[in-house]
């Protein structure tokens, strides 16, 4: 039996993503493109009635750290998302998925924008397979309710991870 998995073509596991990952606005010390990875996955459980993706950064210097992106409603039948779907948009993503605001406090994608000098941060993107066909979310819902609500609806989860650093 393969195992659950995701992956992207645009950097190597545990390496480090470009600058069009890089979150595009200054008051944060980014400069980058802001563009969402392509990212593939598959082997998910038979089960799987929808997905959910995060990506969070665990070693923000918040406490707490920081979420980059989290889309919930994927249908069951798709195993890839295409470079810059996480457009404020939303144009690129599957019909009936939901982009809610990440930790900047917009809709879709945020970059990796560490603290100049920092250490290098961990992105972590995970997709979630989960046993509900649809989470019952909508547009002003808060990230947090919604990875509540992917937790109790989890049947596997597959991580892939990125680094990045602003020196």
């Amino acid at each position: 039996m393969a195992d659950f998995r995701i992956w992207s073509a645009e950097f190597p596991a545990n390496g480090f993503m470009t600058k069009s990952q890089e979150f595009d606005q200054q008051a944060f010390g980014g400069a980058g493109e802001n563009i969402s990875p392509a990212l593939q996955w598959e082997d998910p459980p038979a089960d799987t009635q929808s997905f959910a993706l995060t990506v969070y950064d665990p070693d923000a210097p918040t406490g707490s750290g920081f979420w980059h992106w989290v889309i919930v409603n994927i249908p069951a039948d798709v195993g890839s998302l295409p470079r810059n779907a996480g457009k404020a948009d939303g144009s690129l993503l599957p019909a009936g998925a939901l982009q809610l605001r990440n930790d900047y406090g917009t809709v879709g994608f945020g970059g990796a924008a560490p603290p100049r000098g920092d250490k290098t941060h961990r992105y972590i993107f995970r997709i979630h397979a989960l046993q509900a066909g649809n989470l019952a979310l909508d547009a002003g819902a808060t990230n947090a309710v919604a990875r509540f609500m992917v937790h109790l609806n989890e049947i596997d989860s597959a991580t892939y991870t990125g680094l990045y650093e602003l020196k």
